[in-house]
């Protein structure tokens, strides 16, 4: 388990399962209000995480499997309402509570995450944002962005990255989906390489900023 401490907000990141899927619980210091950012595997130890805490929110940055392998254990053992963009509502084990737009925001303690809807990895999927801490589920990894099944889909999740994500500051600190962590900075460095750069027309997949 890594710690991440500013005084303002505590992020306690897990990494989990077969795919090493990221779990976040988001902490309030002032309150000790809690978000779950999504539900790998491992239900023992998102909870014995969470113990101390007042789940507020349980929060899917978009419904592939692996990052719902302890969705109902985590949801029964909280009570926490489920929020999700519309488009990854139906690819829940059960229904949602809130359906989170772009822009809408979800409050715990003195913390705030707002979510931006970041098509591309998935129809719905969205980044979590307080501050400048992003949770940035599957759509943006260090040296690239997410896994895209189309080359539809890479033109997608480039624009949201490229007009959305890249509208932050550069010293925002990134927390994907899976692997270790990145800074907004490199990454738009890294991208503007990649965007310079021709590219075969068939080009999906997993695509690196500075080798694909």
């Amino acid at each position: 388990m890594a710690l991440h401490y500013d005084g303002e907000i505590q992020i306690k990141k897990l990494q989990l399962g077969p795919y090493t899927t990221n779990c976040y619980i988001v902490v309030c210091p002032k309150t000790k209000e809690s978000v779950i950012i999504d539900t790998p595997a491992e239900v023992a130890k998102i909870l014995a995480e969470a113990k101390g805490t007042t789940v507020k929110y349980i929060l899917i940055t978009h419904t592939h499997s692996d990052h719902l392998e302890a969705f109902q254990q985590v949801r029964s053992a909280t009570g926490a309402p489920v929020g999700v963009h519309p488009l990854e509502a139906a690819g829940l084990p059960s229904r949602p509570d809130l359906l989170l737009e772009d822009g809408d925001a979800v409050s715990f303690g003195a913390v705030s995450l707002k979510a931006i809807h970041t098509p591309g990895h998935s129809p719905g999927s969205i980044c979590l944002l307080s501050g400048k801490h992003l949770f940035s589920g599957d759509t943006l990894f260090p040296g690239g962005p997410g896994h895209t099944a189309s080359t539809a889909a890479l033109v997608q999740i480039l624009d949201s990255i490229a007009r959305r994500i890249f509208a932050l500051p550069d010293d925002t600190l990134v927390y994907p989906g899976h692997g270790p962590d990145t800074v907004l900075g490199k990454e738009r460095k890294e991208y503007s390489v990649f965007a310079h750069r021709p590219h075969r027309p068939d080009l999906c997949g997993d695509v690196l900023w500075l080798s694909s």
